[in-house]
C-alpha cells in the first residue's frame, strides 16, 4: 500500500490540478519488449507513443488521475517506430510535448518507473479506479490477450459497467476474460479453428480493432515475418461485432456499453474524447 500511495501522491502533486470531480484511471500496458512472430522470428515492439500519451495527456489535463500497471510490474517499452510526427498530426511540435511528458512521468526508466504489478492493482482493490485504459503497438498481441490478472480486472470492470477503452492493438486484451485465454491464443496461432464460450462477456458486443487489411498494409514493418494471427479475426472468432472503417488508417470509435474502442493510431484521440466525455 506504501507504494501505491506514494505514487499516487506524486501523480496528483506534479501532474494534475486539484479537480474536485477526478476521477482515477489505471492505464494498463504490456511488459513485453518484442512480439513472437512464425517460424521462430521476433519483432522488437512496445507500446506506440500517440497511442499511450495522447489520451494519458488528455486525461492529466483534465485533472484526472492515472496510475499505470502492467501484469508483472515492468517497466514498459517504447514502439521507437512510433515516435514520428505523423502520429500526431504531422506536428513535430505535438510528438515533443507528449514525448517530453513521458519522460517526465519515468514510465520506461526500468530503476523508476511507477508502474504497478496487475496483482498489486487488485490488492489496492479494483474499486479505487473509475476506468481503465489499455494503449496499442504490437506489445498486447504477446502477453495481454492471456494474462488471467488482466482477465479478473476486465471481468470486474463488467460486471460493474465500468468504463473500459482500448484502442488499435489493444482490444486483443478482452481475450484475457476467457475461461482458456492461453489455449484460445494457442489455437489461433496454431491455425485451428476457435470459438469462445455462448458466456463469453464480451460476445455480441460491437468493437473495433486494428483491421486485417491495415495489418496486411503494415506488414512489411515485421522485417520478413508474419504475424501468427491478426486480432480483428481473432476478436470475431471470439464473438465480437466487429466495425472497420472502409479507408485504412482513418479514425474510428466505437462504443458499446461499457466498451470504448479505437481502430488504429489515429483513433487515439477519438478514444480519448470519449472516455472523458463518460468520466464528466
Amino acid at each position: 500500500m506504501k507504494r501505491f500511495g506514494l505514487i499516487g501522491a506524486a501523480l496528483a502533486l506534479a501532474l494534475s490540478f486539484g479537480n474536485a470531480q477526478a476521477a482515477h484511471v489505471l492505464v494498463v500496458l504490456s511488459d513485453s519488449d518484442h512480439l513472437e512472430l512464425k517460424d521462430g522470428k521476433t519483432f522488437r515492439t512496445g507500446f506506440y507513443l500517440n497511442e499511450l500519451m495522447q489520451p494519458v495527456k488528455a486525461l492529466l489535463d483534465a485533472g484526472h488521475e492515472v496510475s499505470f500497471a502492467t501484469p508483472l510490474g515492468r517497466a514498459p517499452s517504447l514502439d521507437r517506430g512510433s515516435v514520428d510526427p505523423m502520429y500526431f498530426g504531422g506536428d513535430a511540435q505535438a510528438l515533443r510535448a507528449h514525448q517530453a511528458l513521458l519522460d517526465k512521468l519515468a514510465l520506461t526508466a526500468p530503476n523508476k518507473s511507477p508502474v504497478l504489478s496487475l496483482e498489486r492493482v487488485a490488492q489496492i482493490g479494483y474499486d479505487r479506479f473509475d476506468a481503465v485504459y489499455v494503449p496499442g503497438g504490437h506489445a498486447p498481441m504477446q502477453d495481454l490477450l492471456a494474462s488471467p490478472a488482466l482477465g479478473r480486472l476486465l471481468s470486474d470492470f463488467h460486471a460493474k459497467g465500468k468504463t473500459t477503452a482500448l484502442v488499435c492493438h489493444g482490444p486483443i486484451a478482452l481475450l484475457s476474460t476467457l475461461p482458456d485465454a492461453a489455449g484460445f491464443a494457442a489455437a489461433l496461432a496454431a491455425g485451428r479453428q476457435v470459438s469462445a464460450p455462448p458466456q463469453w462477456i464480451y460476445r455480441g458486443y460491437r468493437v473495433t480493432v486494428i483491421s486485417d487489411r491495415e495489418e496486411e498494409i503494415a506488414k512489411p514493418q515485421l522485417g520478413g515475418g508474419a504475424m501468427k494471427f491478426y486480432p480483428q479475426a481473432a476478436l470475431q472468432a471470439a464473438g465480437v461485432r466487429y466495425q472497420s472503417n472502409a479507408e485504412p488508417w482513418t479514425p474510428q470509435v466505437v462504443t458499446d456499453r461499457e466498451l470504448i474502442t479505437g481502430q488504429n493510431p489515429a483513433s487515439a484521440p477519438g478514444v480519448a474524447a470519449e472516455l472523458l466525455r463518460r468520466l464528466r
